[in-house]
């Protein structure tokens, strides 16, 4: 897959395409609905499929300090819609510039001048320009105008508890940051991870036989409530990626009186030395809170366990 950053840096040889727009963040069951629909367009029309994104998310820029937890990094998204079968993929920086925009000037400019839309396939919801004054209706009603054609997508849903939702990125960050694990990669269509690299800690879990993987995530990483949860830890080989069964802690290590939080994984069965690795923690089910212990023992028989249970949660 073709990727670049900013409309300048476009390739000349683009052609005509089939775009499709939005932050995608968690490429979720919804966000595979709407690409594979986009996919299916640029394939029954023999053009590339091009995914249009931002960063940073449009919120930080429209409200200063309001930057939404992030389910995807930027490399994690491009490999998601890569297998989603996106040929290309344009990171366009939201700039205060940018969100001024006119939504006749999104279109002109960025749709039509640089990008070379034939078709834009977009969720029915979706809206674009200064203020957000621009919907679907104007997007077709510009692409009369401009020779492009525009399709709105109906949101996915899902079941749950409450009845029928929504699925959206919103709605995932809420089941993350409860730590249900569960209805959060239903809506996923696979376990939520966080991405990092290997970082020295305490080494306090290798003094009690269980060393941790001590990933350091970036800034506005959707990490889950604090506790233990059954999972892998992912790594990267020249053949590919690898997954590991681990329990994972996530909080600040209350026992030790700790006051930074951190994402730690404990893999299974295995012996190697991981420091330096980018890897992703992959969170299947959530096991127990976060607690504080009186003592170390009593600490490592709640470890225990949790090996235990990771085992049976993955059915291993």
């Amino acid at each position: 897959m073709q990727r670049w950053r900013g409309l300048e840096a476009t390739p000349g040889d683009l052609g005509r395409t089939v775009v499709t727009v939005g932050m995608y963040d968690g490429v979720h069951r919804g966000h595979q609905k709407l690409i594979g629909a986009a996919v299916s367009r640029a394939r029954a029309m023999h053009r590339p499929c091009l995914l249009l994104t931002f960063d940073p998310h449009p919120a930080e820029v429209v409200r200063p300090g309001s930057h939404p937890a992030i389910l995807t990094s930027m490399d994690r998204k491009a490999e998601l819609v890569a297998d989603l079968g996106v040929d290309a993929m344009c990171v366009l920086p939201f700039t205060p510039e940018f969100m001024r925009l006119s939504p006749e000037s999104f279109t002109h400019t960025v749709l039509v001048e640089h990008l070379h839309a034939a078709e834009v396939v977009v969720g029915e919801n979706f809206t674009y320009g200064h203020k957000a004054s621009g919907t679907v209706e104007t997007l077709r009603a510009e692409g009369r105008r401009f020779g492009f054609a525009a399709e709105g997508i109906a949101l996915a849903e899902d079941a749950s508890d409450e009845g029928e939702v929504t699925i959206s990125s919103t709605y995932i960050r809420a089941c993350v940051a409860a730590g249900d694990m569960v209805p959060a990669s239903r809506a996923l269509g696979r376990p939520h991870r966080v991405d990092g690299v290997v970082v020295r800690g305490h080494r306090r879990g290798r003094e009690m036989g269980y060393p941790t993987a001590n990933v350091e995530t970036p800034p506005f990483t959707a990490i889950p409530a604090d506790g233990v949860y059954a999972g892998h830890l992912v790594t990267r080989d020249g053949d590919g990626q690898n997954r590991f069964p681990a329990a994972i802690s996530v909080g600040t290590n209350p026992t030790f009186q700790g006051s930074r939080r951190t994402v730690e994984a404990y893999v299974l069965d295995y012996d190697g030395d991981l420091y330096g690795e980018h890897v992703g923690v992959e969170f299947t089910q959530r096991l127990r809170p976060m607690a504080a212990f009186p003592d170390v023992d009593q600490l490592m028989a709640a470890m225990a366990k949790d090996v235990v249970d990771t085992r049976q949660v993955l059915g291993l």
